[in-house]
């Protein structure tokens, strides 16, 4: 079966009653965790972006106590998990500072890592692929905002 277009499902969407619509979303919500969580997003935290922020960051540092580690591999398969989710609900958001602010941070807390992450060599790479990857972000925010997060980009490569 080939899914319909978004242009498609949109203009289907507008023939359905609010009930089908309710019935819709809920079954949609039932098959995928990610639905689930993009529901919730839309639903209760897209009003208040800045709660959703604060809500991912302590979902990282959750998940950044819970590394075992033992063993540089465990490190490094975890980071990249923690990030993989990061940027899962980045894409929830159609924020642009948002992107910006869970980057940062999720930087931050990868160079205060103990073991420190510098000794290894595809875990600084990651590290610097980010750092360019906000560096192209920024470029996209308005200019005073860009000056605040370029001055915050900065401290932190000084830093590592």
């Amino acid at each position: 079966m080939k899914a319909a277009t978004a242009a498609q499902i949109k203009k289907e969407l507008k023939f359905r009653s609010s009930d089908e619509l309710e019935r819709l979303c809920l079954r949609l919500a039932r098959f995928k965790k990610e639905n689930k969580e993009l529901l919730t997003y839309l639903l209760f935290e897209s009003e208040d972006e800045a709660s959703y922020v604060r809500h991912v960051k302590e979902y990282i540092d959750e998940r950044l106590l819970e590394i075992n580690r033992s063993n540089m591999y465990y490190i490094k398969k975890s980071l990249r998990r923690i990030l993989r989710e990061t940027k899962k609900f980045i894409r929830y958001s159609d924020v642009k500072e948002t992107e910006v602010e869970l980057l940062l941070f999720f930087c931050t807390r990868m160079l205060e890592f103990e073991p420190s992450i510098q000794k290894n060599t595809s875990m600084m790479n990651l590290f610097q692929r980010q750092v360019h990857l906000l560096r192209t972000k920024i470029k996209a925010l308005h200019e005073d905002l860009q000056y605040d997060y370029t001055k915050e980009l900065n401290e932190l490569i000084r830093i590592s």
